[in-house]
C-alpha cells in the first residue's frame, strides 16, 4: 500500500526542498518512496506501510531460529473451516465477535467494485462458515483494517479507509447488533494534527491503516493510525458517532521534542525538523511513523508500534483534548537484521511481557562499489523494490561501465529531465539516472528500451544522500539507488551542473547478501519505564531467505500478533505470511518456543486455494477458547482449532 496523498504532499515537499536548499537540515533523511501515478514527481513521497513492496516481491519472485520442533510437521493446529474468497492479494485483516467474523479488502478490487469492502461471515458453525454479505468500501478507497467490539453503544464495527483511486481517508462506524443488517453511523475524517499544515497545505482527510476499539468511564473510543505527518496516533471519542471528537494524540515528533506544541506551532523550521526525524531511521525502510497499536483494557495506556521509533508506551491522560505522554521507548537497532520496523504489538494480561512483530520486505542487504577510477570503493545503496532481484542474476551481481542518461523521463515531461536516453554502448552498460520529475518505473523502463543491462539512480541535490527503496510498477532491469554525492563520483563531476547526457562514467558493481526477513521481539516489561529485550524469534525461512527448504518466491516476514494469557501460560498467535499460522509459548520471555503451526502448501491445498499458496495477513483469537481466525491474502477466511 502507498499513501495516496498526491498533490498536497507534492506541494508541501516542493516548498520543503526549496527551503532545504536555503537552509539545509543536518544529516540525511532516508525515505521509502513509491511512484504513485497521482504524484507529479517520483513518489507519494513518504510511506511506512510496505504492502506495495510485498506485492512487487511476490510478483518478481543468522538470526535466532525456532527452538521448538520442526514446525512444518506440528499437527496441533488444524484447519477446521474455510470461508473462501479465492482472489489473489484481495483479503486483509480479520476480526470476530459473537459468532460472526469480518475480513477486509486490499486495493484490488478498489472501492466501488461490488466485491470491495468488509466481508461478513457467519461462523457459529466453525466447520462450515457461511458468507453473509459485504459492507461496501467507499468509492475509491480500500478497507484494510476492521475491528468490532461490544461497547456502550452496542456492537460497534469500525473499518479503515485508504485511498486506492482518489477516495476518502478516515474511518467508518457501523452498528452490527444485527450483522446481517449493518447500520452506518458515521464517517470520521482524520487530519494532520497541526493546524498550520491543515490551513496552508491542505493536510486533511488522510488515510487510516489500523484501528483499535476500547471503552473507558462509560464512553466509547476508537484509536486510529493516521497517515499524516504529525500526530499519527489519534484517539476519538465515538460515544456519539455523528459527533466524534479527537481527544488524544501522539507521534514520534514528541519523542524528538516533547516541549513543542505540535498542534499549534507555526514554526516551519520545527516542522521541517520533525519531517526529517519522522522520515529517518534504520536499515532499508526508514521512517518513524506509527503502524499499529494496542490500548490497554482500562483505556489508560497505549502501546505504539512506531516503525523505526520502536515500541512507544504512552499514557493517554484524561482523554480531554491533549497529547498523550511518553512512558518509555523500547528499541534495539542491533537486534534482528539492523532494521527496527516495529509493526505489530500485543502485551500479556499483566503487561509484563510484550510481543512486538517486525515487518521487513528487504531480506537481502545491498552492497555497492565503484570499481574504477580515483573514487573506487564501497558506498551506501538500496536495491529497488520494483527491480529484478540482483540475487537472481548470473553470479548474483550487476556490474559494468556506466553512462549518464539524464532524468530518463518521457519526452515533454520537464526541461533537463526529458532528454532522449542514449543507446547503450555495450551489452553490460549500466544507466546512471538522476532522481526527479517522473516515476522510477518510467525512468527504468526507458533505460531498458535503450538497451541497458541495469540502472543506478542517484538522489537529487536537495535530498542529498538520503536513500530510498524505489517502488512502483515492476520493471525488467536490476537496479539500485545511491546518494547524490555517490552519483556525482560515478559520473566524475563536481556538481550536477557538470553532468552531460551520454558521458561515460566509472564502472560499478552491485550485489546482495541475505540478511533475513524479520521475526518477533519479546520484551520484558517488568519495569514499564525501562523495558528489556528478552529474546528474538525467527523461523528457519525468516532467518535465512536462501534456505533450501524455503520457496524463493515466498514472503517470510512476520505480520500480526495477538497474545493471550491462560492460567500461567502466555501464548502469542502470529500470522506469518508464507510460513503460515504460528503459536509461540512466551511464558518465559527469555526462551520463546514454537508450539504449533499450520502450514500446508501442498499441491492439493494450492489447487483448492485458487491456484495460490497461502499467505497469512491477519489473526484473531477467541478468548479462552481453542478457535483462531486467520485471513489468507489469497484464500479468504480460515478458522483453526488449537489441539494441544
Amino acid at each position: 500500500m502507498r499513501l495516496h496523498r498526491g498533490p498536497k504532499w507534492v506541494l508541501f515537499f516542493a516548498l520543503l526542498m526549496a527551503l532545504t536548499v536555503l537552509a539545509p537540515v543536518a544529516g540525511a533523511h532516508p525515505e521509502a518512496v513509491s511512484d504513485d501515478p497521482a504524484a507529479d514527481e517520483d513518489g507519494g513521497i513518504h510511506t511506512h506501510d510496505l504492502s506495495s513492496e510485498l506485492l512487487d516481491h511476490d510478483a518478481a519472485t543468522n538470526n535466532i531460529v525456532s527452538s521448538g520442533p520442526d514446525a512444518k510437521v506440528i499437527k496441533n493446529l488444524s484447519l477446521s473451516g474455510r470461508g473462501d474468497r479465492l482472489v489473489a492479494n484481495a483479503t486483509t485483516d480479520v476480526w470476530a465477535l459473537d459468532g460472526y467474523a469480518y475480513t477486509g479488502t486490499f486495493q484490488n478490487p478498489c472501492g466501488g467494485d461490488p466485491e470491495a469492502g468488509i466481508w461478513i461471515w457467519d461462523v457459529h458453525n466453525k466447520n462450515k462458515p457461511s458468507f453473509v454479505g459485504i459492507i461496501p468500501s467507499p468509492v475509491g478507497s480500500r478497507t484494510n483494517d476492521v475491528k468490532v467490539a461490544s461497547m456502550n453503544g452496542g456492537d460497534i464495527l469500525v473499518h479503515s479507509n485508504e485511498a486506492c483511486a482518489g477516495g476518502p481517508g478516515g474511518f467508518e462506524i457501523y452498528n452490527v447488533d444485527d450483522p446481517t443488517n449493518p447500520v452506518h453511523l458515521a464517517r470520521v475524517q482524520t487530519d494532520d494534527i497541526n493546524i498550520f499544515l491543515q490551513d496552508n497545505f491542505g493536510f486533511t482527510d488522510f488515510g487510516v491503516h489500523n484501528l483499535f476499539l476500547f471503552t473507558r468511564d462509560g464512553r466509547d473510543y476508537a484509536a486510529a493510525q493516521v497517515e499524516g505527518l504529525l500526530g499519527s496516533f489519534q484517539v476519538f471519542d465515538i460515544t456519539d458517532p455523528a459527533d466524534a471528537e479527537l481527544v488524544s494524540w501522539f507521534g514520534a515528533e514528541y519523542v524528538l521534542d516533547p516541549t513543542v506544541d505540535w498542534v499549534n506551532t507555526t514554526d516551519f523550521g520545527k516542522i521541517l525538523e520533525a519531517n526529517a526525524y519522522n522520515n529517518s531511521g534504520f536499515g532499508a525502510s526508514q521512517n518513524r511513523f506509527l503502524h499499529d497499536h494496542y490500548v490497554t483494557p482500562d483505556g489508560e495506556r497505549a502501546y505504539l508500534a512506531n516503525w523505526d521509533a520502536g515500541l512507544l508506551l504512552v499514557d493517554l491522560g484524561n482523554l480531554d483534548g491533549s497529547a498523550a505522554t511518553l512512558i518509555s521507548q523500547a528499541i534495539d537497532p542491533t537486534s534482528e537484521d539492523g532494521e527496527v520496523n516495529s509493526h505489530s504489538v500485543w502485551p500479556n494480561e499483566d503487561e509484563t511481557i510484550v510481543v512486538e512483530g517486525e515487518e521487513d520486505f528487504a531480506p537481502f542487504a545491498s552492497e555497492f562499489s565503484i570499481t574504477s577510477g580515483p573514487n573506487a570503493g564501497e558506498y551506501p545503496s538500496a536495491e529497488g523494490a520494483i527491480t529484478v532481484p540482483i540475487a537472481s542474476l548470473p553470479g548474483s551481481e550487476m556490474a559494468g561501465p556506466t553512462v549518464y542518461v539524464g532524468g530518463a523521463c518521457n519526452p515533454g515531461t520537464a526541461p533537463g529531465f526529458d532528454d532522449p536516453v542514449p543507446a547503450a554502448p555495450s551489452g553490460d552498460a549500466i544507466a546512471l539516472i538522476q532522481r526527479g520529475v517522473c516515476t522510477f518505473t518510467q525512468k527504468i523502463t526507458n533505460a531498458d528500451a535503450a538497451g541497458y543491462a541495469g540502472v543506478v539512480v542517484f538522489n537529487d541535490a536537495a535530498r542529498g544522500d538520503a536513500l530510498v527503496t524505489m517502488g512502483g510498477v515492476a520493471v525488467n532491469l536490476p537496479g539500485v539507488f545511491v546518494g547524490h554525492s555517490t552519483g556525482l563520483l560515478i559520473a566524475g563531476v563536481a556538481t550536477a551542473a557538470d553532468l552531460v547526457v551520454g558521458a561515460s562514467g566509472e564502472s560499478v558493481s552491485a550485489a546482495t547478501v541475505p540478511n533475513g526477513w524479520s521475526g518477533m521481539r519479546i520484551w520484558d516489561y517488568s519495569d514499564p519505564t525501562a523495558p528489556v529485550l528478552a529474546a528474538t524469534f525467527n523461523t528457519v525461512c525468516s532467518a535465512n531467505p536462501v534456505d533450501p527448504s524455503c520457496d524463493p518466491a515466498g514472503t517470510y516476514s512476520s505480520h500480526n500478533v495477538i497474545v493471550e494469557t491462560t492460567g500461567n501460560k502466555v501464548k502469542a498467535y502470529i500470522s506469518w505470511y508464507a510460513d503460515g499460522m504460528l503459536v509461540l509459548d512466551v511464558t518465559d520471555p527469555y526462551n520463546p518456543v514454537e508450539i504449533a503451526r499450520y502450514f500446508d502448501n501442498s499441491s492439493e491445498f494450492v489447487d483448492s486455494n485458487g491456484g495460490e499458496p497461502h499467505s497469512y495477513w491477519g489473526v484473531y483469537k477467541e478468548t479462552n477458547s481453542p478457535w483462531i481466525y486467520g485471513s489468507d491474502r489469497n484464500g479468504g477466511l480460515r478458522i483453526f482449532k488449537e489441539l494441544g
